[in-house]
């Protein structure tokens, strides 16, 4: 019998893509609201309390409003992919690489990763926490997402202002996703994180410097490759690759994809090293996740319906 999946917020660029992973797939069953039954919200409480899981692709506040909705006795287990409900009590963190598949399949209530978090995290997380590198040392990240992270206002903007080549933000240094990525990666400090958006409408890529011989505890290059390639291992999503390209690219035309590739780079003395993160961000960032979240909740192959061929 087919499980029944609402999705809030289902016109949004998220809400969208979750559709098209969902499109075709017998195991679920999609609970869709007309736009006049969207804006009424005996409707909207309704669908949230019989729906066997429910999607949130919502701003935060109305995320939140969301989860007020929903009856704790009812049935419905909840995925939320704003951010929430990150590092809130009663959470799971839908990162089954990192928090465990088991913890994600067998939890009521699971907030999607952001999309930066996912690159910083799947690079830093691991290897803090083996004691490869230190929690208290000040991280810095570096990171360029296409512009469909930003929202449908966004997506406007770059699409009608074509002369828009590089769009710097966050520079009031409290982004939304540092909490997350203290939290999860067991960090004494936030990180100093440098977001930015460039012409193209997906693709992601995270850069986190490491100056090793200025850390007091840190391993060599080549260490903390082979402990993210063992952390992976045998994960059909996350790649670790052991040889670094002269360049990496993002290009404006990429087609969805819900894989996420990892690199080491380091010079040659093994002083300085980046590591470095590519991903798309509609993809692992967002609605190729909460699919993966989806399925192990429902009890499925993690990887049905996700996009992973290059």
């Amino acid at each position: 019998m087919a499980q029944s999946v609402f999705i809030d917020g289902a016109a949004g660029t998220t809400g969208l893509e979750i559709r098209e992973r969902l499109a075709g797939r017998t195991e679920f069953e999609l609970v869709v609201l007309g736009d006049a039954q969207r804006k009424d919200l005996a409707a909207r409480r309704s669908a949230l309390n019989e729906a066997d899981f429910a999607i949130l692709c919502l701003p935060d506040d109305a995320a939140r409003e969301a989860v007020a909705l929903i009856d704790p006795a009812s049935r419905t287990r909840v995925i939320d992919a704003s951010s929430a409900h990150r590092v809130a009590d009663g959470w799971t963190y839908g990162f089954p690489e990192l928090v465990g598949r088991d913890a994600v399949a067998g939890a009521r209530l699971v907030s999607n990763p952001g999309c930066y978090p996912t690159g910083f995290l799947a690079l830093v997380a691991p290897l803090v926490k083996a004691g490869l590198l230190p929690a208290e040392w000040p991280y810095t990240v570096n990171a360029v997402s296409g512009y469909s992270g930003g929202g449908n206002a966004l997506i406007a903007r770059f699409e009608a202002e074509p002369d828009i080549a590089f769009r710097a933000y966050g520079l009031g240094l409290a982004h939304k996703h540092l909490p997350e990525m203290q939290a999860y990666a067991g960090l004494a400090h936030q990180p100093v994180f440098s977001p930015s958006v460039v012409p193209a409408h997906r693709g992601m890529l995270v850069d986190v410097p490491l100056p090793l011989s200025a850390m007091s505890t840190s391993a060599r290059p080549d260490a903390l490759r082979a402990e993210l390639a063992g952390f992976y291992d045998g994960s059909p999503i996350v790649e670790v690759h052991a040889d670094v390209p002269d360049e990496l690219l993002l290009h404006q035309g990429s087609a969805s994809w819900d894989g996420l590739e990892l690199w080491v780079a380091s010079n040659p003395d093994g002083t300085q090293a980046r590591l470095v993160a590519r991903l798309d961000n509609l993809g692992k960032g967002a609605s190729g996740a909460a699919v993966q979240n989806l399925n192990l909740m429902a009890g499925l192959p993690e990887t049905a319906g996700l996009g992973l061929a290059r």
